[in-house]
């Protein structure tokens, strides 16, 4: 697995490279390779759609099958599994990380390309910095019709990651020789030409617009994790559930823009759900972690470490299995149709044709009014133990209102920003209180196990009378951010 950042650019067939030899200490090449590939798809091109790339290649000094899932622009994950014989199967490991874009329909042969590859390496020393590939393309489409395309392209990809000031120096090289930054953003694309997911057409400048290209956005980031996800990469859970619930708020907060939507939110719900307990062994874990490194040796007795580590590290991978098994069954796919359906065809509500600024300007307001509802509510109650339920509820309402203001930040300015920062200042210092009390939870729950094992649980009551105090403080900190906050936000709003 790596990381590809590369800028590519289309050139006729008589360009002529230009000279590199004063970007790098030295320069190698050209070396000439015969590349042949076929690309997988389903029948109605559902990863190229996405920018997605799965192929079988042969030839050059990386034959294989290599998937490619876009990143951002000009930077793309790819995943590499060695060559096998068969043409007809592709490898169940890379089959397994298309899923969200497949949902359960065949791959097949769509594409063969052949390439002429002639490769310029730039070096420092030992060290390969960036390649220059010059590309002659015969592109077969394989599916009816079988069209032929040919064309030159050139490539410049970035091997040193910290070196992007060199990869600019050389697109203005290849510019400056008469190259043009491609349109397409792979080969594939430029044979099958795959139309992008469908999204409703709003007026330019309503809210519509607005609302439903942030919708698009977090439908994408939410897909781009779930291969991630599968792999169960650093944070990958953390921000599929970030995805999954910055889409269900802002349909909640712009339910006059979009509305009907209520089943969406519950299936959204769900998969946050199913993400969320990996997510909180993982979280808990690291936090017993830091806190027993912060002990002096002598007060750790017993096996506290493996009960509180390698114990909730076997229960977080059981947890992942679950959400693996979730994500490869009917109802989770049903979830990714129905959000293409609502980018589709979208029920818009009497606020989406308005002006933009006008009326998400209301939205957020009346986003941030709804968290000091809650407050004024949680006050009013007098019994401790409920009034500590009723935080929870202006914890998720300030949740709300900061995903509300960043949604809207591109087109409504630096005020929402200052505003989805006061927001976030309340819902962290309510989550460091919620977090410690789920963590002595936790640790009693732990000191109990170990108790019936015929262990120590000195170290557990001593984490657990941290974590209290961890939980006061933040208590007690709440009235002045909570006033401060009020205070900043009437001026924001």
């Amino acid at each position: 697995m790596g990381i590809e950042i590369e800028d590519k650019f289309d050139v006729p067939y008589d360009y002529a490279l230009p000279d590199l030899d004063d970007l790098a200490a030295g320069v190698t090449g050209p070396k000439s390779y015969q590349l042949v590939a076929l690309y997988y798809d389903t029948p109605d091109l559902r990863l190229a759609a996405r920018g997605v790339t799965l192929r079988r290649r042969r030839g050059g000094d990386d034959a294989g099958w290599h998937l490619k899932l876009p990143q951002a622009k000009g930077v793309r994950q790819e995943i590499a599994v060695p060559l096998t014989r068969s043409t007809r199967t592709v490898p169940p490991e890379l089959t397994e990380l298309v899923r969200a874009y497949t949902r359960g329909a065949e791959l097949e042969v769509v594409a063969e390309l052949d390439t002429r590859r002639s490769v310029t390496v730039l070096h420092d020393g030992g060290t390969r910095l960036l390649e220059v590939a010059d590309d002659r393309v015969k592109a077969t489409d394989r599916r009816e019709g079988g069209r032929v395309v040919r064309w030159r392209e050139v490539e410049a990809e970035l091997i040193d990651e910290s070196r992007r000031a060199l990869l600019a120096k050389v697109g203005k090289r290849l510019r400056k020789a008469g190259a043009k930054p491609s349109g397409a953003a792979s080969k594939l694309a430029k044979v099958l030409q795959p139309a992008p997911p469908p999204l409703a057409r709003c007026e330019p400048g309503s809210a519509g617009e607005v609302v439903l290209a942030y919708l698009a956005s977090q439908v994408n980031a939410l897909l781009s994790q779930d291969p991630r996800v599968r792999r169960a990469d650093d944070d990958a859970v953390h921000q599929m559930r970030v995805a999954s619930r910055r889409l269900r708020s802002a349909l909640k907060a712009f339910k006059t823009v979009v509305s009907g939507t209520e089943q969406v939110q519950d299936e959204l719900r769900w998969l946050g759900t199913v993400l969320g307990e990996a997510r909180d062994l993982e979280v808990m874990r690291a936090r017993f972690g830091e806190r027993l490194a912060g002990l002096p040796s002598g007060l750790i007795v017993g096996p506290v470490r493996e009960r509180l580590g390698a114990d909730l590290l076997a229960r977080e991978r059981d947890a992942y299995e679950r959400i693996k098994d979730a994500l490869s069954g009917e109802r989770y796919y049903a979830l990714l149709n129905a959000l293409d359906a609502l980018l589709a065809g979208p029920s818009l509500g009497k606020a989406a044709p308005k002006p933009a600024k006008e009326r998400l300007a209301v939205i957020a307001a009346d986003n941030w009014s709804r968290v000091t509802k809650a407050y004024d509510r949680a006050q009013a109650v007098e019994d401790p133990e409920r009034r500590e339920t009723a935080m929870h509820d202006v914890r998720k309402a300030a949740k709300r209102a900061r995903y509300t203001a960043e949604a809207l930040r591109p087109t409504l300015g630096k005020g929402m920003a200052k505003l989805a920062k006061r927001a976030e200042d309340i819902q962290e210092v309510l989550g460091a209180h919620q977090d410690g009390v789920v963590a002595q939870e936790t640790l009693t729950e732990e000191a109990e196990r170990a108790r019936r094992a015929g262990e120590d649980t000195f170290t557990y009551g001593l984490l657990v009378g941290i974590e209290r105090d961890l939980a006061a403080r933040a208590h007690a900190d709440f009235p002045g951010v909570w006033a401060e906050t009020v205070k900043a936000v009437a001026k924001l709003l």
